[in-house]
């Protein structure tokens, strides 16, 4: 049955991008009315109403077993997601932002289930949508053989690429590539309406802007709107980039204890407490749930390799995130009172750039929020990070000589 649903829905996704809907408005969003996910006899049933119809693609997912849609962009609204699951079957559900034009929606499933039938019907009067998805229960290994993303030329392919003509690097000049945390269907950590995605996004630009004034360094950033970009691509972003500096951007919330002040963490495989190894953890569930599949990505042979470089340039990461922290303290006055970590960041994992995540502080301390909320307050983190980055770079560029080439 799956196959047959695969290919239903490619038949249909092209169709539906041919055939325009009588009264339907192809020109704007679609948004969505009403939807509900409710165990039947057997398995479940998730129902959606959308203003109108769009394409769509549905797919599962293992570890942990999660059932994905993919949609051309639908506008969410303020969905409480919590309130849509009337079912045991399913434990959480997340929308959102998934890429430029597209959303996503993840349902992760207590149990495995199987999509039975996927089908959307279009009211001819009003262009309005319904898309029903039936699951039936199945054995986890029937789950496992037919879990995956579709490979689909119009979804997978890259978008043509524009070659341009190849400048010299300039030597002096550091090339950074800052990474706002979470986005799109992964908010990160939320406190009331404030969102970790939105609040990194906004310093990621500020900080760029304090960079480029600096002078000495050219900056971008893994994603410049609200929309997910996985761990992976994080990584590869600032690889295909040729990052020399690689800084992830997070502000967490604690759902135990306090915390205040900015932290900066480094890869390694042994956490250095508890509290990082269940960041990193969380951290990495989160591109779970924004429906990563990550089945294909064992390589022994290259994480052999990829361990080797990664112990070589650790060094530098761990430098790098002393100056950092040096050049925080000096700026904003204060850091936290444990400051330099450790932990297995997935987003940490590029073995040939010095890489750092940025804890710029914690949504779950009041005086935190109060903080990443000021943009005179962010002016001075910004600037601590600066004078880190270049004592850093004057340090680093006279070990240079005394590396191995």
């Amino acid at each position: 049955m799956s196959g047959v649903i695969t290919r239903f829905l490619a038949t249909f996704l092209a169709v539906i991008c041919a055939t325009p809907v009588l009264a339907q408005d192809l020109g704007a969003l679609a948004r969505f009315e009403v939807g509900s996910i409710e165990d039947r006899w057997g398995g479940a049933e998730l129902r959606l109403e959308l203003s109108q119809g769009v394409p769509w693609r549905v797919f599962t997912l293992t570890q942990p077993n999660r059932l994905v849609m993919d949609f051309r962009e639908v506008q969410w609204g303020d969905v409480d997601t919590n309130a849509l699951i009337a079912a045991d079957r399913v434990t959480t559900l997340r929308v959102g932002g998934y890429r430029p034009g597209w959303s996503r929606l993840v349902a992760e499933l207590a149990e495995p289930m199987a999509i039975d039938t996927a089908a959307l019907i279009t009211d001819d009067t009003t262009g309005r949508a319904v898309i029903s998805v039936i699951m039936e229960q199945t054995d986890q290994a029937a789950f496992d053989a037919v879990a995956g993303a579709p490979r689909e030329a119009g979804w997978d392919l890259p978008e043509p690429a524009r070659v341009d003509r190849i400048t010299p690097r300039d030597p002096n000049r550091l090339k950074i590539v800052l990474d706002p945390g979470h986005g799109g269907i992964d908010p990160g950590a939320e406190r009331g309406e404030v969102r970790e995605a939105d609040l990194m996004l906004t310093f990621a630009r500020e900080l760029q802007e304090v960079l480029r004034r600096a002078g000495g360094f050219d900056v971008s950033l893994t994603r410049t709107g609200d929309y997910f970009v996985s761990l992976e691509a994080r990584v590869a972003r600032a690889r295909d980039a040729g990052a020399d500096i690689f800084i992830s951007l997070h502000a967490d919330a604690l759902a135990e204890g306090e915390a205040t002040g900015a932290a900066v963490y480094t890869l390694s495989d042994e956490a250095s407490d508890a509290a990082s190894e269940a960041l990193a953890e969380r951290h990495d569930r989160d591109d779970l749930l924004a429906g990563v599949d990550l089945s294909q990505s064992d390589d022994r042979v290259a994480n052999v390799l990829m361990s080797l470089a990664r112990q070589e340039n650790a060094p530098r990461s761990e430098a790098l995130a002393k100056h950092m922290l040096d050049g925080i303290q000096n700026a904003v006055g204060r850091v936290h009172k444990r400051p330099l970590r450790s932990a297995g960041f997935s987003v940490l994992k590029a073995a040939d750039i010095p890489s750092v995540l940025l804890e710029v502080g914690f949504l779950s301390t009041d005086e935190d929020l109060k903080n990443l909320n000021d943009p005179i307050w962010r002016q001075g983190m910004a600037a601590g990070v600066r004078d880190g980055l270049i004592a850093w770079r004057d340090e680093d560029t006279a070990l240079a000589p005394l590396r191995r080439k």
